[in-house]
């Protein structure tokens, strides 16, 4: 199967969309001393809680190589603090600390607000519409 002109333009205009958007996040990151690896670190454990070095990998689709960087510079920082899993000595638990807390709060919020206006010449339909096409390409994947 060939990648015809229209699937040309999907992909580049996805690339474009999510550069652009990270760009802008990096931006944001940059004022608060983070980096966009930092920051998406900081972001899965105020949603998601406590986390394992690799469910957090997966998450925040980092590499074996660039997770323990990142955690050890966010460690140094205060932000959060890594304690070994009682039920596996070998996996270590990654936890938010309350300045960890305190800036994830300030940076997450004006990063959301950049990204709903990124989104906002979007209608609600049309978001549907995207988040559909979205899912049945993951579903694909699996």
């Amino acid at each position: 199967m060939e990648l015809t002109s229209q699937d040309s333009l999907i992909v580049i205009g996805l690339h474009r969309i999510v550069n652009d958007m990270d760009r802008r996040t990096k931006q944001i990151c940059k004022r608060y001393d983070l980096t966009l690896g930092q920051f998406a670190v900081l972001e899965a454990l105020k949603s998601k809680g406590p986390l394992t070095v690799g469910e957090v990998k997966d998450l925040v689709l980092s590499t074996d190589g660039t997770i323990p960087v990142i955690t050890g510079n966010l460690e140094k920082m205060g932000y959060i603090i890594r304690t070994q899993d009682e039920t596996d000595k070998r996996r270590f638990i990654l936890a938010l600390t309350d300045q960890g807390r305190r800036m994830i709060n300030q940076v997450y919020p004006e990063n959301s607000e950049m990204l709903a206006g990124l989104l906002s010449v979007l209608s609600r339909e049309e978001k549907k519409q995207l988040g559909l096409v979205i899912r049945k390409y993951k579903k694909n994947l699996q």
